[in-house]
């Protein structure tokens, strides 16, 4: 195995800062997503809970379960040779306490071949960010615009308290976490963070500062049936109309008798 294609680990991606080489990382899925992603190099795959949205189709990601991401990351992570795979923990899944949030990180490690979970939130999070890298369970941490605290916040908006943002991202560093995603804050803000933090910092649509960048594997493919692509996302290909054009033709030569031919046909 080449060193290009051995699997990248924490310590690895940590140094990745020190590298100056940018961070690339995308959320993905399923197996097929995850194996072309990682077949192309990018650093980190993210199972996120987002899939409620991007996959089920809901409005939020809240209802999405810890069942439901075991699932996802233990196909994610068997079609990966290279790339970190980091877990989201959904929703009421780490905020009842230190006692549910370890054995539900503990669950996905010990259910799945990912590396690391991630989670929501700064300083009101650092004493559980400690008890869970001191049990050997590596936390991407996560700041700016939170979808699991969407009821409180009131909308998906981009968050500009330079103040709190600093504090968090220097209080979950304090606290272990191996990296932080950035989502949606001000561009300036993000670069202030990252010159202040000595882990990675990963931003979407938190501007050009950040030691990398993540974005969702069906944005950046256009594979979506969603009317409006996020601001922070940069379309790389329009794969739902190949999609759509394709199974039109499928449709058609059904129809007209063109397909099966005789060379998908058995005597």
């Amino acid at each position: 195995m080449s060193a290009e294609s051995a699997p990248l680990t924490v310590p690895k991606f940590r140094a990745l800062k020190r590298s100056g080489r940018k961070i690339v990382m995308v959320t993905a899925y399923d197996y097929p997503s995850a194996a072309l992603a990682d077949l192309v190099g990018v650093d980190g795959i993210l199972v996120g809970d987002s899939l409620g949205m991007v996959v089920q189709g809901k409005a939020t990601t809240l209802s999405v379960t810890l069942r439901q991401m075991v699932y996802h990351a233990e196909m994610v992570a068997r079609a990966t040779r290279h790339a970190l795979v980091v877990v989201d923990l959904p929703f009421l899944s780490y905020q009842t306490g230190v006692r549910d949030a370890l054995k539900n990180a503990g669950r996905i490690l010990k259910e799945t071949l990912a590396q690391a979970v991630k989670l929501e939130g700064g300083r009101e999070q650092a004493e559980l960010i400690a008890a869970l890298t001191g049990a050997g369970i590596p936390v991407l941490a996560h700041l700016g615009l939170r979808p699991q605290a969407i009821r409180a916040s009131g909308g998906y908006r981009v968050e500009r308290d330079r103040d709190r943002l600093l504090a968090d991202a220097e209080a979950v560093q304090q606290a272990g976490a191996f990296a932080v995603i950035l989502e949606c804050i001000p561009a300036s803000v993000a670069e202030e963070i990252t010159g202040r933090v000595d882990i990675p910092t990963i931003g979407i649509g938190a501007g050009p500062g950040c030691d990398g960048q993540i974005l969702v594997f069906h944005d950046l493919l256009g594979y979506s049936t969603q009317p409006r692509r996020p601001k922070h996302a940069k379309q790389y290909a329009d794969l739902g109309q190949i999609i759509q054009e394709a199974l039109r033709r499928y449709i058609e030569e059904v129809q007209t008798g063109q397909f099966p031919g005789p060379e998908h046909s058995f005597s």
